[in-house]
């Protein structure tokens, strides 16, 4: 457990931070930062330690709720504080690890995994609880490590510190959430790999399980996000319409730098989960058209095949007749019959291979699909009732018909 005391200077009214307590000057607002492993371990403990700290008695549903590490987001409030429970996704660069010691395993679904930070607001103090190893939050706690390092004049200079424990939450929450926006290069590789796979893979493609893994852990970010955005929409509601309650001794400042802080948080958020959309859709499509594929191909094997037996019929239909056994048949016993008979083949074959090149079932892959259409429109196709087309009948028939509805 680490504390931060963020105090306002008495004579020339600028924020600095401190560890210790300085009563010569007005205290803005305490910031207590909390490993879960603490509050797990030694709950009791913990609850006595932040009652003598803060004077905040958590509620204990609440409690169960921080303890609870498959909680989804959420937010709460109650007359003296606000609990905020946010899910934060385990980057590569994190180093959250399963405890051994409580026993507890993150949830991991298709490869990815979600870990909770909890936030204890109120007007005077922030606590949170996280995990050991959230990339995000350690650089926050070194950055205030080094800040407090400095000379209190000097610790506003390269940014200036938060005056608000909500102020202080958006800024850590922004944090993260500014990481999601990293993920998109990843995972758009992964949809890469899955598109080379599925439309460029000269053998068959047999990673159907992870295939349908991956697109499942898009889902669950979506779902994610979607949480988020419903939490922080919660909490700006409460910023707005609870304002005095939630700021106190502050409420005289205005509340548009936090909005815009809120409503930056949303749209990362919802960039997030756009960009998980598209690849999730390029990912479908990758899948249709490989199905696509698979369709045509399987077409064009039965085109061949359709045509080798229709080459393949007149010939058996020819050696069929003449396998007759039948005393006497025409040609069985000239000299040239054979010679003939195996002409006629020829010629039947060479006849049909011409009418389906001139049909563009054969060499169809040289000509456009427009210049396909084109020509099947110019072609005459076969009718039995070829002769109502003609003019003078068309005419009579339109007569009868006329004749028909006057009566």
């Amino acid at each position: 457990m680490q504390i931060y005391y963020v105090y306002k200077h008495a004579a020339e009214q600028y924020a600095f931070i401190s560890q210790q307590v300085q009563d010569e000057h007005h205290l803005a607002f305490m910031w207590v930062d909390c490993i879960r492993e603490d509050v797990v371990m030694q709950t009791e403990e913990w609850q006595k330690n932040i009652n003598g700290l803060t004077r905040l008695s958590i509620n204990e549903f609440h409690i169960r709720d921080i303890l609870n590490i498959d909680h989804p987001c959420a937010f709460d409030t109650m007359d003296d504080y606000d609990l905020l429970i946010f899910r934060k996704i385990i980057t590569p660069d994190d180093q959250i690890s399963n405890s051994e010691v409580t026993g507890e395993v993150h949830e991991s679904i298709f490869g990815l995994a979600t870990t909770p930070i909890s936030f204890i607001i109120s007007q005077d103090v922030l606590i949170s609880i996280r995990e050991t190893g959230n990339k995000a939050m350690d650089a926050y706690v070194q950055r205030y490590e080094q800040i407090v390092q400095r000379d209190i004049s000097d610790q506003n200079k390269p940014r200036k510190l938060p005056s608000t424990p909500i102020d202080l939450t958006l800024r850590m929450l922004n944090s993260m959430i500014d990481a999601y926006l990293d993920l998109r290069t990843p995972l758009t590789r992964r949809v890469e790999h899955w598109q080379r796979e599925l439309l460029q893979g000269r053998k068959r493609f047999h990673q159907w399980p992870q295939l349908f893994q991956e697109n499942m852990a898009f889902q669950q970010v979506e779902n994610l996000c979607e949480e988020q955005i419903e939490t922080l929409q919660e909490l700006r509601d409460e910023l707005v319409e609870n304002y005095h309650h939630l700021m106190g001794q502050h409420a005289s400042e205005s509340p548009d730098l936090l909005l815009v802080r809120m409503n930056d948080l949303v749209s990362h958020i919802e960039r997030t989960q756009k960009h998980t959309s598209r690849l999730r859709a390029a990912i479908q499509s990758a899948i249709d058209l490989h199905f696509n594929a698979i369709a045509n191909q399987t077409n064009e094997n039965m085109r061949i095949l359709a045509i080798i037996t229709a080459v393949f019929a007149p010939l058996t239909l020819l050696t069929g007749v003449y396998g007759m056994n039948f005393e006497f048949i025409p040609g069985l016993k000239s000299p040239e019959g054979f010679w003939m008979m195996l002409a006629a083949m020829l010629l039947s074959t060479l006849l049909l291979l011409y009418y389906f090149y001139r049909q563009h079932l054969v060499g169809r892959g040289e000509k456009s699909v427009i210049e396909m259409l084109a020509h099947q429109k110019r072609q005459r196709n076969m009718n039995l009732f070829w002769f109502l087309d003609y003019e003078p009948i068309k005419q009579t028939l339109k007569e009868v018909e006329k004749i028909t509805k006057l009566k």
